[in-house]
């Protein structure tokens, strides 16, 4: 909602008093824009955090934090295909964890960059649905809806990332033909076309972890 403030009350504070010159510059909205993201994304990761110390893990494991960027990936994916990819990713990385992959190359400094890459991609795609905000004060309240809505769908995905997970553990015979599919709320033919799909585990390879694809 600041970011909605800074962005459409500026507008709508100028437009009353000095017309559309004095209207918050592109650097301005950028920074807002930055900022959003920022606070999203820790929210986020925080929340998924959360949920995971519910299931009994660590989030500060090294391989846990890559486990709560595909969550946060899932839970704001819009179309189909970035769905799909962010699922799995989480799929995969299930069953990396359940068989006890060793993890020796995964240190901080991979970690590091696998957080940026995630956060650059991250930001993308929430600037882009947030660009409802760059309207008029009105819109103020609907940044404001649009984040909650966005960590409720992020702490959906957790929960039901974590519970697979765990009853994986316990029963490891339902992974057997463990394959992503679709999530049941997004129209394999609808969603926002123009998201793009992002793999965590893409970023890892390429940083230098283990290939898990």
């Amino acid at each position: 909602m600041g970011a909605g403030f800074v962005i459409s009350g500026g507008e709508f504070i100028t437009a009353a008093s000095a017309g559309v010159a004095a209207a918050p510059s592109g650097a301005v909205i950028v920074g807002a824009f930055a900022a959003d993201t920022g606070v999203v994304l820790g929210a986020a990761s925080r929340s998924v955090g959360h949920v995971s110390l519910l299931y009994g893990y660590d989030p500060e494991e090294p391989a846990e934090k890559l486990f709560i960027m595909s969550v946060v990936n899932a839970g704001t994916a819009m179309s189909a295909s970035a769905k799909t990819a962010a699922l799995a990713d989480i799929s995969r990385l299930t069953q990396a964890l359940v068989r006890g992959k060793t993890w020796e190359i995964l240190n901080k400094s991979v970690i590091s960059r696998v957080s940026n890459q995630f956060a650059k991609a991250f930001g993308f795609r929430l600037t882009k649905q947030g660009l409802g905000k760059v309207v008029p004060a009105e819109e103020i309240l609907i940044g404001g809806t649009l984040n909650w809505t966005t960590l409720e769908s992020i702490v959906d995905a957790a929960d039901a990332a974590y519970r697979r997970r765990f009853l994986l553990e316990k029963y490891p015979h339902i992974g057997d033909a463990d394959t992503p599919e679709p999530s049941p709320d997004i129209d394999p033919d609808g969603g926002d076309d123009s998201d793009q799909a992002i793999s965590v585990l893409d970023e890892l390879a390429e940083a230098g972890g283990p290939d898990l694809r």
